[in-house]
């Protein structure tokens, strides 16, 4: 435990130390090398904390804060081990990202600051026991992201959204102070160790206070309907920033539902299928509106979403394999659900900054004016591809595994003799193979619109190349995480164990062993057929000459006649366009040969076009009555003092 502390210490030291330093680049290197050897420090600590058998440890801050408790369970260490080492990776590549920015004068003092304190905030989120303390921390997370987020803050759409993910986070700690303030006027304490007491057996209030959290927490998470905010902060921020909040910062959303679950022991049936329902929706939701993307962040973006919904359903089908104890449900849906959150941190990140690499050297991230990448960024273009297949759950990577966990783990849950489960299992298995089948159909379309083909626009063409290695170096690590998941899925599902001791005491995976073992082998046996097939076709082709592709003897093509992002996908989205709002942007052209005649179309979330948008105006149209008060008139600002003196003296006489 002391080292993990040592570590957190060390990332606080290097953000302030970086202020002293003048040079910029210089700054960035301090926070990369703190970042790193605190990241060391961390992992360390949670691991001999797990496995040392001392994970509690209590610290007398005094005041407020006396006999605050910091615990590292196998949970917490689990989280803490990913959000270490896939930040580190982050702020490497940050050294890439940054540099544009720092050649052009920009300052990136408080930006290294809030770096460090993003990180240090997260890995104090998932170990304090106080609930005080965590929501002074939650808070500290959420301010030190929004001043991330909002990095480019000259651009009136990035300040916006920064300011629309602040709202929403507020709106999730009201709900998180109301979780805390039941569950302490229950059980007396602040301390999380006396939560569960309080809970007991009493079902409807259990229910109240998962409720409570699920919203709370679910805001940060990014769950239907709490997600508005996350599809416009993801592609505001920097590539390193959107890396660590999609892939780190909105896993803290789920530690929080989780460990609201442990409070409880056993959830009732119904808040199993409360959590089902919503995640089925924020997985099918996510990948749908994905799907529409032109922007290649904000694709991205709303992938996060439908990860977040299939991690939901993992752990919905714990909870519901816990209430119907059915052990073998539960670990199932449990270690799904958990390395689900490992392996989307691993390969969204990767896609993260990927996308990072290519806005650096394109400098725009339109999907439609994209094209033919791969000839002058291979690298990244592989890169690109694995996390693609990666996300859209095929082997023989790491997302293949945590979806067929809890793929298996509905399957045994149709074996539980309850109408009412058999018939949420075979709903959530339509929905989470409809999920797979379209993020294969989205990530198609934006691998093969973004990296084949012939570039769109000359001018990106241009600018092209291949990055450095401050891109290429986390990208690598993270490709070699993809793969080591995908080829070790036994030896991964038997580590994921101790994190799920904190919800089952019992467990039963016998049956689940001899099938990852057959899943390693078909996954060692593509790998090696795929390298096969790339030597053969090297050797068979390594003295041919190159030539265009032949076009059925029309050679006059342009990059116009290619597929676009928007006809690739146009027949699915017509299905489905009562799901969306169409905004039309056009200009119809007067004469035969207008040259300045466009058509520009987007779908808009119908939730924030229907429900959003319309209280936020009816909000200002209110507050629109008021403007005459701030008029700047000095002598009215002094009347409305002297009436409010009036008015209390008025209510002191009255009342005394």
């Amino acid at each position: 435990m002391q080292n993990y502390f040592i570590g957190i210490l060390i990332l606080l030291f290097s953000g302030f130390f970086s202020l002293l330093i003048k040079n910029q680049t210089y700054k960035l290197r301090i926070i990369t090398l703190g970042v790193l050897i605190a990241s060391c420090f961390t992992v360390q600590g949670a691991l001999s904390c797990v496995f040392g058998g001392n994970n509690t440890a209590i610290f007398n801050i005094g005041g407020i804060f006396q006999n605050t408790r910091f615990t590292i369970d196998y949970l917490s260490a689990f989280f803490v081990i990913f959000i270490s080492i896939m930040s580190a990776l982050s702020i490497v590549y940050s050294n890439g990202y940054l540099k544009p920015y720092i050649a052009k004068g920009k300052d990136i003092s408080a930006h290294c600051v809030f770096l460090t304190l993003l990180i240090s905030s997260m890995l104090l989120v998932v170990s304090v026991s106080n609930a005080l303390l965590f929501l002074v921390i939650w808070e500290l997370m959420s301010l030190s992201s929004f001043f991330l987020v909002i990095f480019e803050h000259e651009k009136k759409e990035v300040l916006q959204a920064g300011i629309k993910y602040l709202i929403y986070m507020h709106i999730s700690v009201v709900f998180i102070i109301l979780l805390f303030v039941v569950l302490s006027l229950n059980a007396s304490s602040l301390d999380f160790a006396h939560f569960g007491e309080a809970i007991a057996d009493n079902a409807i209030f259990a229910n109240i206070v998962f409720i409570l959290g699920f919203i709370g927490f679910g805001i940060k998470a990014g769950f239907v309907p709490f997600h508005n905010w996350l599809p416009d902060a993801h592609p505001a921020a920097p590539s390193h920033v959107s890396s660590m909040m999609s892939g780190v910062m909105i896993k803290t959303g789920i530690y929080g539902i989780l460990r609201v679950l442990s409070f409880i022991g056993t959830p009732g049936v119904e808040a199993g299928y409360f959590v089902l329902i919503i995640s089925i929706i924020s997985g099918l939701w996510g990948v749908l509106y994905a799907i529409c993307q032109h922007d290649l962040k904000k694709l991205l973006a709303y992938h996060s979403i439908e990860n977040i919904g299939i991690i939901g359903i993992g752990i919905a089908l714990g909870m519901l394999g816990l209430a119907y104890n059915n052990h073998t449900v539960a670990v199932l849906g449990f270690s799904g659900g958990l390395l689900h959150i490992l392996n989307h941190s691993i390969f969204k990140e990767l896609l993260f900054l990927a996308a990072g690499a290519v806005y650096n050297k394109a400098h725009t991230r339109n999907i439609e004016l994209l094209g033919g990448l791969a000839k002058k960024m291979p690298y990244t273009a592989i890169l690109f591809l694995i996390g693609a297949i990666a996300i859209c759950g095929l082997p023989p990577f790491n997302g293949f595994v945590s979806e067929f966990l809890i793929y298996f783990s509905m399957l045994k849950g149709l074996a539980i003799q309850n109408l009412s489960m058999f018939l949420a299992m075979l709903l959530s298995l339509c929905a989470l193979a409809l999920i797979g089948t379209m993020a294969i159909l989205c990530f198609t379309k934006a691998f093969g619109i973004v990296f084949l083909g012939e570039t769109r626009d000359p001018q990106v063409q241009e600018r092209l190349e291949e990055v450095n290695g401050w891109f290429l170096f986390p990208m690598v690590v993270l490709a070699f995480f993809i793969l080591i998941i995908g080829l070790f899925p036994a030896q991964t599902f038997i580590g994921l164990l101790l994190p799920v001791k904190t919800f089952i005491g019992v467990y039963e995976f016998d049956n689940v062993l001899p099938l990852l073992q057959v899943i390693s082998t078909i996954a060692a046996v593509l790998i090696v057929a795929i390298f096969l097939l790339y030597f053969i076709k090297k050797i068979l082709y390594k003295n041919t000459e190159k030539q265009p592709t032949w076009g059925c003897g029309y050679n006059k093509g342009t990059p116009r006649m290619q597929y676009s992002a928007t006809s690739y996908a146009s027949v699915f989205i017509k299905t489905l366009m009562p799901l969306f709002k169409r905004v039309v942007d056009v200009k119809k052209p007067k004469v035969i040969f207008q040259k300045d005649a466009h058509f520009h179309m987007h779908l808009e979330d119908v939730e924030e076009a229907y429900f959003i948008h319309p209280v936020v105006k009816s909000i200002e149209k209110f507050f629109a009555k008021f403007e005459r008060i701030q008029n700047g008139n000095i002598q009215s600002y002094i009347l409305y003092g002297l009436i409010f003196l009036v008015l209390s003296i008025i209510g002191v006489v009255l009342l005394g």
